[in-house]
């Protein structure tokens, strides 16, 4: 298995275990220069989303991968989840590994005042 493979599987699992919770979902993608995050309802509807390709986060960052961004990422996610209702989520790392950015987007939405 490659790679890839192996994230998405991982990612599959984690799905599942939050589609059987029937709560909203706080899904986090990375690429080599991005972050992204959603929160997604448990019908698949997107209430609140960012990224580093947002002109507001992007103006703040010299570089868009890395800790610093995902953190800020964080607390823009956290921001707007708020500002929908939403203040209780699953976390899914879509099959990334719990460390680096991804920790540091989840440390900044919670402190931010999402809880999970």
């Amino acid at each position: 298995m490659d790679k890839k493979i192996s994230r998405t599987r991982r990612a599959q699992q984690t799905r599942r275990k939050i589609a059987s919770l029937k709560v909203n979902r706080l899904t986090v993608h990375r690429t080599n220069s991005h972050i992204y995050a959603q929160v997604i309802t448990e019908a698949g509807k997107v209430l609140a989303a960012a990224s580093t390709n947002e002109a507001d986060v992007r103006k703040g960052l010299a570089n868009g991968g890395n800790a610093a961004a995902a953190a800020a990422v964080g607390k823009r996610i956290a921001e707007k989840a708020v500002a929908a209702g939403v203040a209780e989520v699953a976390f899914d790392r879509s099959g990334f590994a719990y460390h680096g950015r991804v920790k540091a987007l989840a440390e900044a939405a919670r402190e931010a005042g999402l809880k999970f």
